[in-house]
């Protein structure tokens, strides 16, 4: 059986290490050359310049970032909505990896955001679309 690939050739990566009160983005583009970084601010206008950056660069976007508890939702939910496609990395998974390729426990945002642009490389993660709709009685 031949897997598809789930990530497509042409598509601009972006990995975003989520906190509570920034986020730290490393952008790749597939001419390859050097990352693009950059920080954003946990605000309703930081989400927004963000999605405008993104959307002016006017190619097929992913957007991978780890499940953080409920940091990550307001920027999903921002990013989701400008239509951009997104994927979701397993904190464990993260862990284990960033382990894996520095050789040792200790962590940096940039480090985490390099590890993650890794791991959407390789698709070890998940897609992440809207959540179903719940109906109460």
């Amino acid at each position: 059986m031949i897997k598809l690939p789930f990530t497509p050739a042409g598509a601009v990566l972006v990995a975003i290490d989520v906190s509570k009160n920034r986020q730290d983005v490393l952008i790749e583009r597939p001419e390859g050359g050097r990352h693009g970084r950059m920080t954003v601010i946990s605000i309703r206008q930081g989400y927004g310049g963000f999605a405008e950056q993104l959307a002016a660069i006017g190619r097929h976007i992913i957007v991978a970032f780890e499940a953080t508890g409920n940091y990550h939702r307001t920027l999903a939910h921002r990013l989701l909505t400008a239509g951009f496609e997104l994927r979701l990395i397993s904190s464990v998974a993260l862990a284990r990896t960033r382990e894996a390729l520095h050789n040792g426990w200790d962590k940096n945002d940039t480090k985490d955001a390099q590890v993650i642009l890794h791991l959407l490389r390789i698709d070890a993660m998940q897609r992440l679309g809207r959540p179903a709709r719940r109906w109460h009685q």
